[in-house]
């Protein structure tokens, strides 16, 4: 066993949020990802069968989740509920799952959509997602 090399891993990543969560897939390999979807919410609760979908569709080896921060570094407002949506994760589908600071990510999103996010809102979220997935890859 070769402690220095590591399995490429596929991951996804979502950004969490009161009535969509965006979705990217991700290798550790080359350290980058790609969007791949919104969900929207059903009954205020995450779609729960389209991540299940997702999951069966990429086989993850582990998921992300970004976790809300401040500039002044305290939890957001929505940093509890990412955390419960992580732990929901984990314990429906048995994968681990990691934390990434999501600051900015958002903005940066907007940023790099350019004129296409006036035309297609679902698409930030999703790229918020691939932001939070390359993050989290960077990191490690």
């Amino acid at each position: 066993m070769n402690d220095m090399q590591q399995e490429p891993a596929t991951l996804l990543g979502f950004d969490y949020g009161t009535r969509k969560i965006g979705v990217a897939v991700g290798q550790s390999l080359t350290g980058t990802a790609t969007p791949l979807t919104t969900l929207r919410l059903v009954q205020n609760r995450p779609d729960w069968e389209s991540i299940q979908r997702l999951i069966g569709e990429w086989q993850p080896e582990a998921l992300v989740v970004g976790l809300p921060f401040q500039m002044d570094d305290t939890p957001a407002e929505m940093n509890r509920k990412a955390l419960r949506f992580a732990r929901q994760l984990e314990g429906r589908f048995h994968l681990p799952v990691h934390m990434a600071d999501e600051r900015l990510t958002s903005r940066e999103a907007w940023s790099r959509l350019g004129g296409r996010a006036m035309q297609d809102l679902e698409s930030i979220d999703a790229m918020a997602a691939k932001l939070i997935l390359e993050t989290w890859l960077s990191s490690q």
